[in-house]
Order: structure tokens, then sequence, then C-alpha cells
């Protein structure tokens, strides 16, 4: 589930600092835990895909992006419809479903090493007592990085197999692909280590 990679744009949430866009889905996230109005709820999905969209992506890949999460609310929606009810699954999935486009659009108009220094800033009073911001920062950094990586790294081993006439099958595709991510992560050190990078 590729969602909310940067996409370069003039858009005014690519002018919005890191931290206004993180402090404000900060704020919406709890508000939607915690007003108990559901017409509130439901009438922030259409307003979150309005924001999603306005980020300036490509169309047909902001819906491409959003498959993943889709499938994903509706294992949430069949969960609550087999142990819940209908109201309650689909006031969940309104919750989520504002959340995930919320989010998306905050990483698509962020780049990552804005990212990375607000995290850095933020836990620089932590210092003192052994905490490395800039560790940390790089560690989100690079995990944030690697989810397109992994995603490369699947769409090629599929396309290979498909390319040798082979039916898709799990296994074949997760042993490659843990390889092959494990060898990208092991050249990544690499590069950081050579760089004297403190360890």
């Amino acid at each position: 589930m590729t969602i909310g990679l940067y996409h370069p744009g003039h858009s005014r949430l690519h002018r919005a600092t890191a931290g206004a866009k993180l402090s404000a889905l900060l704020v919406i996230s709890l508000a939607l835990f915690l007003v108990p109005s559901e017409i509130a709820v439901f009438a922030s999905v259409p307003l979150a895909f309005a924001v999603y969209l306005s980020t300036g992506a490509p169309f047909r890949s902001l819906m491409a992006q959003l498959r993943g999460p889709a499938i994903l609310l509706g294992i949430i929606f069949l969960f609550h419809l087999v142990f819940g009810s209908i109201a309650e699954g689909a006031l969940t999935v309104a919750r989520f479903a504002t959340l995930i486009l919320l989010a998306s659009a905050v990483t698509l108009t962020t780049p990552v090493s804005e990212m990375a220094e607000l995290v850095e800033w933020l836990l620089g009073p932590f210092r003192p007592i052994g905490v490395n911001p800039e560790k940390v920062g790089l560690a989100i950094a690079l995990a944030i990085r690697f989810v397109p990586l992994i995603s490369e790294e699947f769409r090629h081993i599929r396309e290979a197999q498909a390319a040798r006439g082979l039916a898709a099958n799990p296994l074949a595709l997760i042993v490659p692909l843990i390889i092959r991510t494990l060898k990208s992560a092991d050249e990544l050190a690499d590069a950081i280590e050579a760089r004297g990078y403190e360890t």
C-alpha cells in the first residue's frame, strides 16, 4: 500500500510548514475520536477527500494510491459487520478514511527531509537523557523512503515472473522480495558507514 509519497507542487499545503500540517493532523485525529457527532465524522470524509485532491498530484495516481487503503477499510467494515453492527462499521470506516486521506495529503506535500528535521527538533529536548534526534530522524526518513522501494521491487518481481509465464504465488513473491529488500538495506548501511555517519 504505497500511499502519500511526496509529490512536488505549489499548492497551499505545499507552502505550509511540516509542523503546521502535522499539528493540524493531530488535532483532527483527536477530534474524530472525541467528538460524539456522527454527522461531523461522516461529513469529514468528503472534506478530507477534497484536501487530498488539492495536493495537485495526478488524479489517476491519487486514485491508484487509494486501492490498498480501500481494501483495508473493506476488511475493517466486514469485521464490524460480523462482530458488531453496520452503523458501527460505517462510523469506524469513516474515521479511518478521513485519517488516511489527510495523512496522505500531508506526506504528498511534505518532503521527507522536512519530516526528519521536524522529528529532530521535537526530540531535541530529550538529548540529555540519551536520545539521538539525528538518528531517529534518519531512521524515520529511511523507513518512509523504503516504502516506494519495496513496492517497486514487488512490481519488478511480479513482472519478471509473469514474463516467464508463472502464476502469482505469494511465497514465490515474498521470498525474493525479502532477499532484495535486505540486500538494499545492506547496501544502504554500507553507504552510510562509508560517509562516516556516527554509529
